[in-house]
Protein backbone atom coordinates (compact mmCIF):
# COMPACT_ATOMS: atom_id res chain seq x y z
CA UNK A 1 0.00 0.00 0.00
CA UNK A 2 2.67 2.53 1.04
CA UNK A 3 4.58 1.52 -2.30
CA UNK A 4 1.44 2.54 -4.00
CA UNK A 5 1.11 5.63 -2.86
CA UNK A 6 4.46 6.84 -3.45
CA UNK A 7 4.85 5.69 -6.99
CA UNK A 8 1.90 8.19 -7.47
CA UNK A 9 3.05 10.92 -5.01
CA UNK A 10 6.50 10.72 -7.17
CA UNK A 11 4.72 11.06 -10.40
CA UNK A 12 3.20 14.47 -9.04
CA UNK A 13 0.11 12.93 -7.84
CA UNK A 14 -1.87 13.97 -4.51
CA UNK A 15 -2.78 11.75 -1.72
CA UNK A 16 -6.10 13.03 -1.44
CA UNK A 17 -6.70 11.66 -4.79
CA UNK A 18 -5.48 8.37 -4.74
CA UNK A 19 -8.95 6.25 -4.67
CA UNK A 20 -10.70 5.56 -1.35
CA UNK A 21 -10.73 1.82 -1.89
CA UNK A 22 -7.04 1.66 -2.23
CA UNK A 23 -6.76 3.74 1.44
CA UNK A 24 -8.71 1.29 4.30
CA UNK A 25 -7.00 3.38 6.94
CA UNK A 26 -8.64 6.50 5.28
CA UNK A 27 -11.86 4.69 4.86
CA UNK A 28 -11.48 3.35 8.71
CA UNK A 29 -11.31 6.83 10.05
CA UNK A 30 -14.27 8.11 7.78
CA UNK A 31 -16.94 5.31 7.48
CA UNK A 32 -15.57 3.16 10.74
CA UNK A 33 -14.56 -0.04 11.16
CA UNK A 34 -17.11 -1.85 10.33
CA UNK A 35 -17.10 -0.61 6.86
CA UNK A 36 -13.61 -2.37 6.21
CA UNK A 37 -13.21 -5.59 4.26
CA UNK A 38 -11.62 -8.65 5.49
CA UNK A 39 -8.73 -7.83 3.10
CA UNK A 40 -8.62 -4.33 4.07
CA UNK A 41 -8.04 -5.35 7.71
CA UNK A 42 -5.25 -7.59 7.07
CA UNK A 43 -3.46 -5.06 4.52
CA UNK A 44 -3.52 -2.62 7.74
CA UNK A 45 -2.03 -5.19 9.67
CA UNK A 46 0.47 -5.74 6.87
CA UNK A 47 1.71 -2.75 6.44
CA UNK A 48 3.63 -2.14 3.32
CA UNK A 49 4.01 -4.42 0.01
CA UNK A 50 6.18 -5.21 -2.11
CA UNK A 51 7.47 -3.77 -5.71
CA UNK A 52 4.11 -4.56 -8.22
CA UNK A 53 2.37 -5.65 -5.18
CA UNK A 54 0.34 -3.71 -2.45
CA UNK A 55 -0.36 -4.63 0.93
CA UNK A 56 -3.66 -5.25 -0.23
CA UNK A 57 -2.85 -7.80 -2.68
CA UNK A 58 -0.71 -9.51 -0.34
CA UNK A 59 -3.92 -9.57 2.00
CA UNK A 60 -5.99 -10.81 -1.57
CA UNK A 61 -2.91 -13.49 -1.76
CA UNK A 62 -3.52 -14.96 1.51
CA UNK A 63 -7.83 -14.90 1.70
CA UNK A 64 -7.51 -16.48 -1.85
CA UNK A 65 -5.13 -19.05 -0.59
CA UNK A 66 -7.35 -20.70 2.41
CA UNK A 67 -10.86 -19.81 0.21
CA UNK A 68 -12.10 -17.32 1.96
CA UNK A 69 -12.19 -19.69 5.02
CA UNK A 70 -11.41 -17.58 8.32
CA UNK A 71 -11.45 -20.41 10.32
CA UNK A 72 -8.05 -21.87 8.17
CA UNK A 73 -6.14 -18.88 8.87
CA UNK A 74 -7.37 -18.38 12.76
CA UNK A 75 -5.24 -21.87 12.66
CA UNK A 76 -2.03 -20.04 10.61
CA UNK A 77 1.49 -19.48 12.32
CA UNK A 78 4.73 -17.47 11.33
CA UNK A 79 5.58 -19.76 8.90
CA UNK A 80 2.54 -20.01 7.22
CA UNK A 81 2.18 -16.31 6.22
CA UNK A 82 5.88 -16.49 5.17
CA UNK A 83 5.08 -18.73 2.65
CA UNK A 84 3.74 -15.36 0.87
CA UNK A 85 6.83 -13.31 -0.83
CA UNK A 86 6.47 -10.03 0.59
CA UNK A 87 5.20 -11.86 4.27
CA UNK A 88 8.73 -11.70 6.54
CA UNK A 89 9.45 -12.59 10.15
CA UNK A 90 8.02 -9.02 11.42
CA UNK A 91 4.87 -8.82 9.05
CA UNK A 92 4.24 -12.58 9.75
CA UNK A 93 4.97 -12.33 13.80
CA UNK A 94 2.09 -8.83 13.19
CA UNK A 95 -0.57 -10.87 11.79
CA UNK A 96 0.12 -13.77 14.48
CA UNK A 97 -0.38 -11.72 17.20
CA UNK A 98 -3.58 -10.45 15.57
CA UNK A 99 -4.93 -13.55 15.68
CA UNK A 100 -4.28 -14.74 19.35
CA UNK A 101 -5.65 -11.29 20.28
CA UNK A 102 -8.86 -12.10 19.32
CA UNK A 103 -8.76 -15.71 20.35
CA UNK A 104 -7.68 -14.55 23.70
CA UNK A 105 -11.10 -12.13 23.53
CA UNK A 106 -12.77 -14.62 22.97
CA UNK A 107 -11.34 -17.14 25.83
CA UNK A 108 -12.03 -13.99 28.71
CA UNK A 109 -15.36 -13.67 27.01
CA UNK A 110 -16.89 -17.36 27.70
CA UNK A 111 -14.79 -17.10 30.74
CA UNK A 112 -16.49 -14.72 32.59
CA UNK A 113 -20.09 -14.97 30.55
CA UNK A 114 -20.39 -18.85 31.30
CA UNK A 115 -20.28 -20.62 34.77
CA UNK A 116 -23.17 -23.21 34.40
CA UNK A 117 -23.12 -26.36 32.00
CA UNK A 118 -26.61 -27.34 31.31
CA UNK A 119 -25.99 -28.93 27.87
CA UNK A 120 -23.54 -29.52 25.09
CA UNK A 121 -23.70 -26.36 23.75
CA UNK A 122 -22.54 -24.71 26.62
CA UNK A 123 -19.37 -26.72 27.28
CA UNK A 124 -18.67 -26.29 23.62
CA UNK A 125 -18.92 -22.61 24.17
CA UNK A 126 -16.78 -22.46 26.51
CA UNK A 127 -14.31 -24.82 24.67
CA UNK A 128 -13.86 -23.26 21.44
CA UNK A 129 -12.00 -20.48 21.94
CA UNK A 130 -9.16 -22.99 23.40
CA UNK A 131 -9.76 -25.95 20.75
CA UNK A 132 -10.62 -24.86 17.90
CA UNK A 133 -7.98 -23.47 15.75
CA UNK A 134 -5.24 -25.85 16.47
CA UNK A 135 -3.42 -28.19 14.24
CA UNK A 136 -2.78 -30.85 17.18
CA UNK A 137 -4.55 -32.35 19.40
CA UNK A 138 -5.29 -31.63 22.81
CA UNK A 139 -7.57 -32.98 25.74
CA UNK A 140 -9.63 -30.61 28.30
CA UNK A 141 -11.34 -31.82 31.01
CA UNK A 142 -14.39 -29.41 32.48
CA UNK A 143 -14.96 -29.87 36.49
CA UNK A 144 -18.51 -29.65 37.36
CA UNK A 145 -20.32 -29.62 41.44
CA UNK A 146 -23.25 -30.86 41.53
CA UNK A 147 -25.51 -27.74 41.02
CA UNK A 148 -23.64 -28.22 36.98
CA UNK A 149 -21.49 -24.99 38.01
CA UNK A 150 -17.93 -24.59 36.60
CA UNK A 151 -15.27 -25.37 38.91
CA UNK A 152 -12.35 -26.18 36.55
CA UNK A 153 -11.29 -25.52 33.07
CA UNK A 154 -8.27 -27.70 32.49
CA UNK A 155 -6.23 -28.66 29.79
CA UNK A 156 -5.11 -31.98 30.54
CA UNK A 157 -2.55 -33.09 27.97
CA UNK A 158 -1.06 -32.55 24.71
CA UNK A 159 -0.30 -34.20 21.40
CA UNK A 160 0.44 -34.29 17.85
CA UNK A 161 -1.84 -34.32 14.47
CA UNK A 162 -2.91 -37.77 15.50
CA UNK A 163 -3.94 -38.13 19.06
CA UNK A 164 -2.91 -37.48 22.75
CA UNK A 165 -2.73 -39.41 25.05
CA UNK A 166 -4.76 -39.93 28.63
CA UNK A 167 -3.45 -41.13 31.78
CA UNK A 168 -6.66 -42.21 33.96
CA UNK A 169 -4.86 -42.11 37.36
CA UNK A 170 -3.83 -38.53 36.76
CA UNK A 171 -7.21 -37.50 35.62
CA UNK A 172 -9.09 -38.65 38.53
CA UNK A 173 -6.22 -37.33 40.86
CA UNK A 174 -7.41 -33.91 39.26
CA UNK A 175 -11.27 -34.50 39.53
CA UNK A 176 -10.70 -35.48 43.04
CA UNK A 177 -8.59 -32.65 44.00
CA UNK A 178 -11.35 -30.30 42.67
CA UNK A 179 -13.82 -32.90 44.29
CA UNK A 180 -15.42 -32.77 41.28
CA UNK A 181 -19.06 -34.06 41.21
CA UNK A 182 -19.17 -34.30 37.35
CA UNK A 183 -16.26 -33.80 34.63
CA UNK A 184 -17.10 -33.46 30.76
CA UNK A 185 -14.21 -35.05 28.72
CA UNK A 186 -13.09 -33.04 25.55
CA UNK A 187 -11.00 -33.14 22.83
CA UNK A 188 -10.07 -31.47 19.22
CA UNK A 189 -9.82 -33.36 15.80
CA UNK A 190 -7.41 -31.48 13.65
CA UNK A 191 -8.48 -32.92 10.86
CA UNK A 192 -11.72 -31.99 10.66
CA UNK A 193 -13.40 -35.30 11.23
CA UNK A 194 -16.39 -35.22 13.41
CA UNK A 195 -16.91 -38.67 14.57
CA UNK A 196 -15.79 -40.25 17.31
CA UNK A 197 -13.08 -43.35 16.48
CA UNK A 198 -13.16 -47.12 18.34
CA UNK A 199 -10.15 -45.92 19.94
CA UNK A 200 -12.24 -42.28 21.54
CA UNK A 201 -14.99 -44.89 22.46
CA UNK A 202 -12.64 -46.73 24.01
CA UNK A 203 -11.22 -44.33 26.58
CA UNK A 204 -14.56 -43.38 27.18
CA UNK A 205 -15.75 -46.37 28.18
CA UNK A 206 -12.89 -47.08 30.05
CA UNK A 207 -13.21 -43.33 31.97
CA UNK A 208 -16.55 -44.24 32.22
CA UNK A 209 -16.67 -46.96 34.24
CA UNK A 210 -13.40 -45.67 36.26
CA UNK A 211 -15.39 -42.98 37.35
CA UNK A 212 -17.88 -44.93 38.97
CA UNK A 213 -15.82 -46.14 41.68
CA UNK A 214 -15.18 -42.19 42.76
CA UNK A 215 -18.51 -41.43 42.15
CA UNK A 216 -17.98 -38.30 39.78
CA UNK A 217 -20.43 -38.85 36.58
CA UNK A 218 -19.49 -38.02 33.21
CA UNK A 219 -21.59 -35.46 31.77
CA UNK A 220 -20.32 -35.73 27.98
CA UNK A 221 -17.52 -36.15 25.83
CA UNK A 222 -17.24 -33.34 23.13
CA UNK A 223 -15.09 -34.07 20.38
CA UNK A 224 -14.51 -30.51 18.70
CA UNK A 225 -13.97 -29.45 15.29
CA UNK A 226 -13.47 -25.70 14.14
CA UNK A 227 -16.64 -24.63 13.88
CA UNK A 228 -18.82 -27.86 15.44
CA UNK A 229 -18.53 -30.35 17.44
CA UNK A 230 -19.87 -34.03 18.51
CA UNK A 231 -21.44 -34.82 21.76
CA UNK A 232 -21.39 -38.53 22.96
CA UNK A 233 -24.37 -37.12 25.43
CA UNK A 234 -26.49 -35.73 22.60
CA UNK A 235 -25.62 -38.91 20.63
CA UNK A 236 -27.02 -41.50 23.31
CA UNK A 237 -23.67 -43.21 23.18
CA UNK A 238 -22.24 -41.91 26.61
Amino acid sequence: MKNVQMNYLLNGGKIKEIRLEERPRELMAIKGKDTLRIEEILSLLIGSGIPNKSALDLSKDILNSIQGDLNKLGRFNQFDFMKFKGIGKAKSAVLVAALELGRRRMVFETTHRIDTILASKDAYNLLRPHLSDLAHEEFWIIHLNRASRLIKLEKFSVGGVAGTSVDLKLLFKSALEQTSSAIILAHNHPSGQLQPSQADKHLTKKIIEAAGLFEIQISDHLIMASDTYFSFADEGIL
